[in-house]
């Protein structure tokens, strides 16, 4: 059996969070053992056994399911984009959206999202595919602790001994809470803010604009770093706030967590069945909220969670997502059954929502 990661569109979504999946999609399969082919192969016996991997809503996916399935190769479908996530959406839009993605989703022979929230709401769109569970994952060999790394930062960014810095990392949009951000840190002017990324797709809205043209001085856009760049930032920050509205698991948060980096996210669904607040991170729903948990958090007012949210990154280490990958092949009947011991097969995770969506154990 091997599998196929398409690429097509990749390059427009490199430096976001599908960017990141694809690459621990490729280095989860390999942990596994599974071999990579760069492309489709022809009908025959090899396509027969090769399973296609889809990240992206564009034209040109649907393209390749369609071209996957006159081969006879089995096509998974990665959900990482719900109505209420698409950049390109809007209000007015959503019930456009969320019937292309629909008929998106419907190309592959099941579907893959990365968090029970994120299933939920596809169970809605009623695809009638199965609908699995699974984390994008997260390197954990690369995203870790390490002084050095964080020495550099702080020397990278001309932070003084002493001087205290909290970071976020995304798109700049109103969705990733950037207004927000810059609020914090008019808030909290002795402390310095980095907001790690860059604008997304298509122009800037007004809000994001007027917000960055009226950030305070201790505000640095730093735009798209290097990942050995971000992940020195990780280890050298005081704190990660993530102000998302929206999200389908959050692939920065997983990085902070991974470096040890005490963690402020907005108490929204997605983190409900994962993110536990007081043990793994801290929670907020308000900006007042927010102002006051990171200041406590810069004070050592709250306890460490630092080995819990290590606990959380470990959890989803890409060897874990390779084993489950595999895992959850078998339990579709992409992988051969002879390879499953009757103990695996036990072990099978089950697709969390059906067409009605009814949820599993």
């Amino acid at each position: 059996m091997s599998v196929c990661i398409y690429q097509g569109g990749a390059d427009e979504v490199w430096s976001s969070g599908v960017g990141r999946a694809l690459e621990h999609q490729a280095a989860a399969l390999k942990e596994a053992g599974l071999p990579l082919v760069e492309k489709i192969p022809p009908a025959g016996p090899e396509s027969r056994a090769c399973v296609v991997h889809l990240n992206t809503t564009r034209p040109g996916a649907l393209l390749a399911a369609a071209r996957a399935h006159a081969r006879g190769c089995k096509v998974v479908y990665y959900g990482h984009r719900t109505a209420e996530t698409a950049r390109w959406g809007s209000r007015l839009m959503a019930p456009l959206v969320r019937r292309w993605l629909a008929l998106c989703y419907r190309q592959g022979d099941l579907v893959i999202t990365p968090s029970v929230y994120a299933s939920r709401v596809l169970a809605g769109y009623k695809i009638g595919r199965p609908i699995y569970t699974l984390s994008n994952g997260i390197d954990t060999g690369f995203f870790r602790p390490d002084a050095a790394a964080g020495a550099r930062f702080r020397e990278r960014y001309c932070l003084a001994e002493g001087q205290q810095c909290v970071i976020s990392v995304g798109h700049w949009s109103a969705r990733k809470g950037l207004p927000e951000f810059t609020e914090l840190a008019r808030r909290m002017p002795e402390v310095r803010f980095i907001w790690f990324g860059r604008a997304g797709e298509g122009r800037l809205t007004d809000a994001v604009r007027e917000a960055m043209d009226a950030a305070p001085g201790n505000v640095l856009f730093a735009g798209y770093v290097p990942a050995d760049e971000l992940r020195d930032a990780y280890c050298g920050a005081d704190a990660f706030v993530f102000l998302s509205h929206q999200e389908t698991e959050g692939i920065s948060v997983l990085e902070a967590l991974a470096c040890g980096t005490p963690t402020l996210v907005r108490d929204i669904p997605v983190y409900d069945n994962w993110l536990e607040e007081g043990k793994s991170v801290y929670k907020a729903d308000s900006l007042t909220a927010f102002a006051r948990k990171l200041q406590d958090i810069l004070d050592g007012h709250l306890p460490s969670l630092r080995e819990g949210g290590l606990a959380v990154a470990q959890a989803r280490s890409l060897y874990q997502i390779g084993q489950a990958l595999c895992r959850i092949y078998a339990s579709s009947g992409l992988l051969e059954a002879a390879k499953t011991t009757p103990e695996q097969a036990r072990a099978l995770p089950r697709p969390a929502f059906r067409q009605k969506a009814r949820i599993h154990p």
